[in-house]
């Protein structure tokens, strides 16, 4: 008589959550094309909506059919947790180094929640709940009124910055190629997805680290309001000398991170 535990790796290796990934990892990249439309937006000087995952849900819940896609993403994203969940449970049991092992089982928790917040998003908005709107500064502000708050936010800041640049340092050195099978690499077709995956790995960890720094600012002045998102990120790089190229160039990485999230959809390896 099988366990739940049986049950669940079952279910982890079946082919029905390769679908199910493949499902989630579309919608995925849905929420970064759209990020990135809204960030080219802000960089040529037109902006109604948040550059952010909010902003680019709220944004697609406006136009035709908006609100059946918004369900979409809320359900496919939900796929991708049941994914990340069941891999930290039972993954990489070929890594024969434990501390290996869990590391990456750790990381794959770490995805769920991020998947899942999204998720959740997704959900507030396709139920009218989620306006797209509001920012971390008073999330922020109330860690930092906490006993050893400033230093919470600042181990905040680090763990930020940490993950844009393993995601830097993963698309520089092509790691990412393990998330695609062998037809996925090969021929022009391959080397396309191999360059979208490249710049989309470091655009997404550059706006990444840049959240990562805002949030360190703040720890380190004490004003919760320097703290913020993904759309206070891309606002920050537009403020630079030459902003609007620098911000074309990330938004369009982000919108390549997107279409890289298609092939990985497509020629899926795990």
């Amino acid at each position: 008589m099988s366990t739940p535990a049986d049950t669940a790796e079952s279910v982890h290796q079946s082919k029905w959550m390769d679908y199910a990934i493949r499902i989630g990892l579309v919608t995925y990249g849905v929420v970064h094309l759209l990020v990135g439309w809204l960030a080219l937006q802000l960089a040529f000087g037109e902006k109604e909506d948040q550059a952010s995952n909010s902003g680019a849900l709220h944004y697609l819940s406006q136009q035709p059919l908006g609100g059946f896609l918004v369900w979409v993403i809320a359900i496919g994203m939900l796929f991708l947790v049941v994914w990340r969940v069941l891999e930290f449970a039972f993954g990489y049991p070929e890594e024969s180094d434990e501390k290996k092992r869990w590391r990456k089982r750790a990381t794959s928790l770490g995805k769920a929640v991020i998947y899942g917040v999204i998720s959740y998003s997704a959900f507030k908005t396709a139920t009218g709940n989620g306006g797209g709107k509001g920012g971390t500064d008073s999330m922020t502000a109330q860690v930092m009124n906490w006993s050893g708050g400033q230093l919470l936010v600042g181990a905040a800041a680090l763990a930020i910055i940490g993950y844009g640049i393993s995601l830097i340092i993963r698309g520089w050195t092509e790691k990412f190629r393990e998330n695609l099978d062998a037809q996925g690499q090969s021929g022009q077709d391959g080397s396309a997805y191999v360059t979208l995956g490249k710049v989309g790995y470091i655009a997404k960890g550059v706006s990444i680290a840049i959240v990562g720094s805002l949030f360190g600012y703040a720890a380190i002045t004490h004003e919760a309001k320097k703290s913020g998102g993904l759309d206070q990120a891309l606002q920050t790089v537009l403020e630079q000398p030459f902003g609007p190229v620098l911000l074309t160039a990330i938004a369009l990485g982000i919108a390549a991170y997107g279409l890289f999230c298609f092939a990985r959809a497509k020629h899926l390896s795990r």
